[in-house]
């Protein structure tokens, strides 16, 4: 097959399903290490523009890596997108082989951008931040239904908020060895802590869910992180702009940084309150204000020099 091909692959617990665009060849491998080397030599022997493999909660990863190992162009495709193209192409029958096919032909007519995975150091982080996540939600839904539960039932719930601040001091302990262990990592997160409203948690989850900061304009990075605006029109009618899509995690840790910056840091916050005194709404000028710390967050880290030095 000598013409440029895009490949679909659907991920499941034990199998992947792959189908070639344009062509329509499918074929299917074990998604063990055995599997993995036998598509990945078959693939190479192709001209492929483009591998799109979808999330699918975590087993897209080591396909992934593999993948991009054995010099493929690989790319991490939302799930969400792929579902609405299929719905686009009028695709409502969903299997494994078809889910494969819908892949390979989102990749060939959207394309997306092949960017490079983060390596093991960087994923284990990202997961110990996630999992610091997961705890600090569970130790706030405790704490809501301690405020409505009997005395005996509170003693339980005393007993689990023990446990899990426990795990959180011990996630902690994991997050800053890690980042403390690496020069890189440390200095990243100087620099971004060095923004007033950006603390060593914020900061922390910066470097392992957008390790892309630094490298991208501020508009990419602004899409990556769903803070991009778009808007919704036809004809005369004019609709209001919205955010979405993007790494909802990191939008959330940024939302936080923004809402403590517009207390905290004198030029985002005349930055916010000149949008207010425009007439624009509370949320709008949040959301704004979040977007221009993620630019100057992005300012930062690319040409090296913390808030202060840009600042003077």
């Amino acid at each position: 097959m000598d013409k440029a091909c895009f490949v679909g692959i659907d991920v499941s617990k034990e199998r992947l399903d792959v189908h070639i665009a344009p062509g329509g060849e499918a074929f299917a491998f074990a998604r063990d290490g055995a599997g993995i080397a036998a598509l990945a030599e078959r693939l190479s022997g192709l001209c492929c523009a483009l591998v799109a493999v979808e999330a699918t909660g975590g087993f897209e990863t080591v396909v992934a890596a593999g993948l991009v190992a054995a010099g493929l162009p690989v790319a991490v495709v939302n799930p969400a997108q792929v579902r609405a193209f299929a719905t686009a192409l009028g695709q409502r029958a969903k299997t494994d082989p078809i889910d494969a096919a819908v892949i390979a032909r989102f990749a060939e007519a959207t394309k997306p951008e092949v960017r490079p995975l983060p390596d093991a150091a960087t994923r284990l982080l990202a997961d110990l931040v996630a999992r610091r996540r997961q705890i600090v939600a569970m130790i706030g839904a405790e704490r809501q239904r301690e405020k409505r539960a009997p005395a005996r039932v509170r003693k339980s719930i005393a007993r689990l908020l023990k446990a899990l601040e426990r795990e959180l001091a011990s996630l902690d302990t994991d997050i800053d060895d890690a980042v403390r262990g690496s020069p890189v990592w440390r200095a990243k997160e100087d620099l971004l802590s060095s923004m007033p409203g950006i603390g060593p948690t914020i900061a922390r989850s910066l470097i392992a869910e957008l390790p892309e900061l630094g490298s991208l304009t501020r508009r990419q990075i602004a899409a990556l992180a769903g803070l991009a605006p778009w808007t919704r029109q036809s004809g005369q009618w004019r609709g209001r702009s919205f955010i979405g899509g993007g790494r909802g995690s990191v939008r959330a840790a940024l939302f936080m940084g923004g809402m403590v910056a517009i207390r905290h840091n004198p030029i985002l916050k005349a930055f916010r309150d000149r949008l207010v005194a425009a007439g624009k709404p509370k949320m709008v000028a949040l959301i704004a204000t979040t977007r221009k710390l993620l630019t100057i967050l992005n300012a930062i880290l690319r040409t090296g020099q913390p808030w202060r030095a840009q600042n003077t």
